[in-house]
Parts: C-alpha cells; structure tokens; sequence
C-alpha cells in the first residue's frame, strides 16, 4: 500500500472554460485548487504538491521534470466554450499526450464532467473525451478521483461526484496552489463555486448533466474566500452557477437571505478586496418573481465592485426557436428582467458606494445585465436575426443598459439535445449570420458603450497585456472586462488607471488618467476629445503650463476631466 505521506505529486493546469466557469488566466478555476485540497485531504502533504499552468511549462522546459518523476501526475483542462484568449493558450492534445509520455508515475486526466477533457481547442468537431494514453480517465469529478486513487494506494478509484461535506473541506485546503500560478497575486481572479446543477433542459447546455441545482451554505463559501484572501487574492468571481439569484433555495425562486450571507460574509473576510464580480442570472427567475428577485438584485449590488455583469440566457428572441429547444425564457420577460436590474442596481457609485443620485458620473454602472444570443439552434430561420434585433433596439431605446451582448454559435456535445442541426443551420446561415453579427455591433453595441461607458468615464486599474499598432491595449479584472486601448506603448504587466475618449462596437480608446499635460504625448493629447493635432501641437510647443485652466485656455477645449499640470514645484 503506497503511503500517501511519501507521494510526490505534480498537478497542471490545462485550464478550462465551461458557460459558468472560466480557467484561462487570468482566472483560476476551481480544479486545480480542490484537486490539491483533495489531495491533502487523503494525507499528501502541502509541500509535496507541484503545481504549473501548462504555460509555465512552456516557459520553463526545466518544468518538465516534475511531470517527469512525479509519483502521481494529474491533469485537469478541458474547453467546453473555446474562445480567444490573452491571457493564456489553452493545452492542446499533442501537449496532453506528450505529458502522459513525460511522466513516469501513475498518471490520471479530468476536467469538466463527461465531455472536453482532453479536446481543448478542437472545437465542436469531436467533443468526447480521449483517453490521450493516460493511466486513468476521471468520468466524474477529478478532485474525487485523485482523492480515492491516493486513499486506493494508486490502483484504481471508483467514478463518482463528490458531495458539499467534501468540497467544503477540498476549497479551503487547496487554496495554497494559488501562490504558484504565474499571475498570483495581483493579476489573478479566482473563480467561486456556489453550487452546480440546473433543474432547466435547454436542449443545448451542458450544466442539467450536473444534475438538478444543489448549492453550497454561505459560510462554506465565505471560508473559501477567507482562505485565498490570507494568500494574497483580492479579485474573486461567483461565476460558477447556473443563476445566482436561485442560490440557497430550491434551484428556481430566490432567496434574498442565502445572498447577504454570502455577499455580506465575503466582505466580512475579504474586506480590502479589489473585485467581487458575478456571472450567470437567469432572467426566467426575474419573470416569475420579480419582488424576490429585485431585493436579491439589491443585495448584490450594494456588496459588489462596479462593472459587474449579470448574464442573461435568453439565446433567442424567436418564439419558433424556444419552443423548439425548450428555452424558458420568453422575449418580453427578458426584457423585463433588464429593466429591473437597471432600476435596482444600475447606479454609479460615488463616495461611500452611495445610489445614483448621489453616484459619481465617471464610474461604470454597478451591475447590468449582458445578453447572450445562440445561434444554429434547432428551428431557427432567417426572420430569427430580426427578431433578435428587434429585441435589442427596444432595449436601446427604452433607455435601458446592457454591459454586454454576446452572440456565438451553438456546440453540440454528446449527451445533450442537439445533433448534427447546429451545425448544418450555422453553414446553411453563414452570410446572414456575418451581416447580421456586424448590424448589431454598428447599431446597438457602439451606441449602448457610448451609454454605458460615456466619454469621460474612469477605469481603474487596467492590466496592461500586449502591444498593437503602436498602441497599448489591457483590461480591468473582473466578470467580461473592457478591451482599453492606449496610445503609445507602454510597458506590459504594469497598471493604470484610464480615462475614456472614445468607443469602439465592445472595446473603448482611453488616455491615463489623470494626464499630465505637461509630460503627455502627441498622441495621448490627441486622444483627448476636441483637441485634435493641431491643438495637441500648440499644447507640446507652449508646455510647461502652471495650471490645467492655462492649457484649456491655450486648446480652446475643456480638459478638466483627463488633465493634470505637475510642475517641478509641485512635485517636491
């Protein structure tokens, strides 16, 4: 029987992105910290417990040798929504493989349950999970497995889910493995479970395979929280649930009561935290109790940071379409929904995190709802594009907010609903689909970022990550960020606080704020709105001026909201 007390262990990252659950930097999901908590849980020690990213990997081939000579290797990745990403490169298959190959121990791979693990960028073409030559394949959860094959002595583990008892204790114990991952401490965000399961069939979702909505109590959360904290994190994201205004009841009507414990208890615990963000909310819930729902709204808000987004499963505004694939919202309740999170928690914070009146102008809105539309579901056709576009211009101009709309086209995995439909409507539909992706950016998303984010507005802390075009681009942390571009290059890895100029259809163009006019660029004064080059030039020619008065009066043009004037002076 191999003592567990003597196992040396290597864990990586692969990362993994599911529709309530991010993993590629720079979050952290919840596998490989409830793998190593699991681990420590079955008697391996802290300490004897290697984590990487599979980019540290590639960064370091000297890495290779922990998967090398490790006693047991575990990986854990796998891209149920494959995107594009910056902040990291999802493991690929040959890079899988070629870790089972490396390692000369016992070797066991999981991920997301029953589908993706081992896929990564694939796509939707093959969706089954591959064994990829490793010893074992976890067709449950794969901090259960690594728990039972330590506790079997490496031979062999029964598959299964492990249960809140379990993950209680797996949270907190693994929260160690986050001072190894490259971004740690002040690029991370770390994902939150609050619980799993939805009692909703959309045909094409993955979550009902978690089983009806189960949810974890507050305070195991809370110490979750408290554990990362005393690591360092301050960026925390409850993203992983199917709707968090359901949280602590019976999967479908809210309890407002579950929320001020959990958001109340992050902020007991973590109280200099930089972002608390969310992810899903299911509109339905909003629809079928809309007191409920407004009170849990307002809980949320007065505990989150702002910029928060609550995404909204509408998926199609095409009453054809949800019926066909047993959607359970309809158009007019989603709109709904929207106009009661605007009301309840679409104010600016200003000091003290006071409501709108009192709000401060230069802040994003605390929370407002995205919109994410699916496209080649089973009966969809071409007036489908035109009922979804009718449904966002009502809400433009009603006068209501969306953060966000995110339009994708369907994956078919295996155990869900959908066949092979998806995929020949989204061949069938690729003109329309193109022309219609491009109308709703031109005529609703640059409109509502200019609503949203108006000329003027101030992002705090934006991570700068990669150079374009002679301009400098990053994002604030947090649930959806926007893309910021900068003019000039500046160096990476680095923050700023931005002020913004001007929009693009989901990005916006900023200068640091506040801008010293008498150090600033040509072309960060040209950014400013009004200035131009020609003023921009007169302002470089006639510097250094003693005030942001005098250089407003020399450019004809208002620079009170992105301007400052630092003089020797005033600088000592």
């Amino acid at each position: 029987m191999t003592d567990p007390a003597t196992l040396d262990v290597t864990l990586v990252d692969g990362y993994v992105d599911e529709p309530a659950h991010f993993g590629v930097p720079p979050y952290v999901s919840t596998y490989p910290r409830y793998v190593a908590g699991a681990l420590v849980d079955a008697g391996v020690p802290e300490e004897r417990i290697t984590y990487h990213t599979i980019d540290a990997l590639r960064e370091d081939q000297r890495r290779w040798r922990d998967v090398e000579e490790a006693d047991l290797f575990v990986y854990v990745g796998g891209m149920t929504v494959p995107g594009k990403y910056v902040g990291g490169t999802p493991a690929e298959p040959d890079e899988v493989r070629r870790m089972a190959w490396t390692a000369t121990g016992t070797t066991l791979m999981g991920g997301p349950v029953r589908f993706g693990v081992g896929e990564q960028n694939e796509g939707a073409s093959d969706t089954e999970r591959r064994d990829l030559d490793y010893d074992f394949v976890a067709k449950g959860d794969v901090e259960a497995a690594a728990h039972d094959l330590v506790a079997n002595g490496l031979e062999g583990f029964g598959n299964r889910m492990r249960d809140v008892e379990e993950v209680t204790r797996w949270a907190e114990r693994g929260a160690f493995v986050v001072d190894d991952h490259p971004n740690h401490p002040d690029y991370l965000i770390a994902e939150l479970e609050t619980g799993r399961g939805c009692p909703y069939r959309c045909s094409f979702c993955t979550e009902p395979l978690y089983g009806d909505a189960t949810f974890r109590p507050p305070e195991t959360v809370v110490a979750e929280v408290e554990a990362l904290y005393e690591r360092g994190v301050r960026h925390f994201r409850l993203g992983r649930q199917a709707d968090i205004l359901a949280y602590g009841g019976d999967g479908e009507r809210p309890n407002p009561d579950a929320l001020r414990a959990l958001y109340g208890g992050i902020r007991d615990v973590a109280p200099a935290l930089g972002t608390l963000h969310l992810d899903n909310m299911n509109p339905v819930t909003i629809a079928r109790w809309p007191e409920l729902s407004r009170e849990g709204i307002e809980v949320i808000a007065r505990h989150n940071t702002p910029g928060d987004t609550a995404a909204f499963g509408l998926e199609s505004a095409d009453p054809v379409v949800q019926e066909e694939n047993n959607l359970n919202v309809s158009a007019e309740e989603c709109f709904e929904a929207v106009r009661i999170v605007n009301e309840a928690a679409g104010w600016r914070p200003g000091a003290g995190d006071a409501p709108a009146e009192d709000g401060d102008a230069t802040r994003l809105p605390k929370l407002l709802p995205g919109i994410n539309l699916l496209h080649g579901l089973k009966g969809e056709r071409r007036e489908t594009y035109e009922l979804n576009k009718a449904f966002l211009r009502r809400v433009y101009d009603e006068g209501l907010m969306l953060r966000r709309i995110n339009i994708r086209q369907v994956m078919a995995f295996a155990g869900t609903e959908m066949s092979k439909t998806g995929s020949a409507i989204a061949k069938e539909h690729k003109k329309p689909f193109k022309r219609y992706k491009r109308e709703v950016r031109e005529e609703i998303d640059n409109p509502m970022l200019r609503r949203v984010a108006p000329v003027g507005t101030r992002l705090r802390d934006v991570h700068l990550e990669y150079h374009r075009d002679g301009r400098t681009f990053g994002r604030q942390l947090g649930t959806y960020p926007l893309l910021v571009a900068i003019p000039g290059e500046r160096d990476l890895g680095t923050t700023v606080d931005v002020a913004v100029t001007d929009h693009g259809y989901r990005s916006v163009t900023g200068v640091p704020y506040p801008l010293d006019v008498n150090a600033a660029s040509m072309d960060e004064l040209t950014a400013i709105p009004g200035v131009g080059r020609q003023r921009a030039g007169n302002l470089v020619v006639d510097r250094p001026f003693a005030s942001v008065a005098d250089a407003a009066e020399r450019a004809g043009v208002d620079l009170a909201d992105f301007a400052t004037v630092r003089t020797p002076e005033r600088a000592d």
